[in-house]
C-alpha cells in the first residue's frame, strides 16, 4: 500500500469516527430533550409529611442523661403529582433530642402511594436506658424548668417514582418532624417524668428531602 492509499485510508477512518461521536452526541442531546420535557410536563413534587400526634407512653429521663422513651406518632404523607407514583421502600422512624437518638428505628413496611393519595403510618417508638451526650444536660434542666421539650421525630428510606409502567431507580428519603411536647414540671429525682398514654395533637409539617 502506498503513502497515499494509507492516508486515504486514515481519513476515511477518521470520518467514520467522527459519524459515529455525532451520532451518538445526537442521541444524548435527543434523550436529555425528551427527558426534560417529560419532567416538565409531569412536574414532579416531593410526598407532603405531616406528624399528625404523638401519644407518650412513657418518657423518662434520669442519671442525669439517660433517656428511656415508648411512643406512638401518627405521620401522614401525600403524594400531590398527578401522574406520578410513588413506592416507599426500606423506612425506618425514629426520635431524637437535640440531635441525639433517644429510641431505636421503628421499620414501616414498604407500601405503593398512588396519584393524589395519601399514607397513614403509627409507628411505636422504643428507647430503654439510651445514654445521650452529657453536654446536653444543660438544655434538659431548661426544658425541665419550662415544663416542655422538643423532640424530632425522623424518617429515612428510599423511594421510587412511578410514570405508567416506568419505574425510577431508588433515591434516599429524609423526612424531619418536630414535636413540642409539654409535659408540666414533674420531676422525679432530678429527672423529667411524663405521665402515661399522654396524647397530644400536633398537625406540624416535616421537612423533606429526596
Amino acid at each position: 500500500m502506498t503513502e497515499k492509499e494509507c492516508n486515504i485510508h486514515q481519513e476515511e477512518q477518521q470520518k467514520k469516527i467522527q459519524r459515529l461521536c455525532g451520532c451518538l452526541c445526537s442521541l444524548l442531546i435527543l434523550f436529555l430533550l425528551v427527558f426534560l420535557i417529560t419532567w416538565a410536563v409531569l412536574q414532579p413534587h416531593k410526598p407532603h409529611f405531616v406528624l399528625q400526634d404523638a401519644t407518650i407512653y412513657s418518657f423518662n429521663v434520669s442519671a442525669p442523661n439517660i433517656f428511656s422513651t415508648t411512643l406512638q406518632v401518627t405521620i401522614s404523607s401525600h403524594n400531590g403529582n398527578r401522574r406520578i407514583g410513588i413506592y416507599y421502600d426500606q423506612f425506618n422512624v425514629y426520635a431524637t433530642y437535640h440531635d441525639q437518638q433517644i429510641t431505636y428505628n421503628t421499620a414501616i413496611q414498604p407500601v405503593y402511594q398512588g396519584h393524589k393519595d395519601t399514607n397513614l403510618w403509627s409507628p411505636f417508638l422504643y428507647g430503654n436506658n439510651v445514654p445521650i451526650a452529657p453536654f446536653i444536660g444543660p438544655d434538659l434542666r431548661q426544658d425541665q424548668d419550662t415544663g416542655a421539650v422538643w423532640i424530632t421525630v425522623k424518617i429515612y428510606g428510599r423511594v421510587k417514582w412511578r410514570v405508567g409502567t416506568f419505574v425510577s431507580g431508588r433515591y434516599h428519603l429524609h423526612v424531619t418532624c418536630p414535636a413540642y411536647i409539654p409535659f408540666g414540671n414533674s420531676a422525679k429525682n432530678g429527672g423529667v417524668v411524663v405521665g402515661d398514654a399522654v396524647k397530644y395533637q400536633l398537625s406540624r409539617s416535616c421537612a423533606v428531602s429526596v
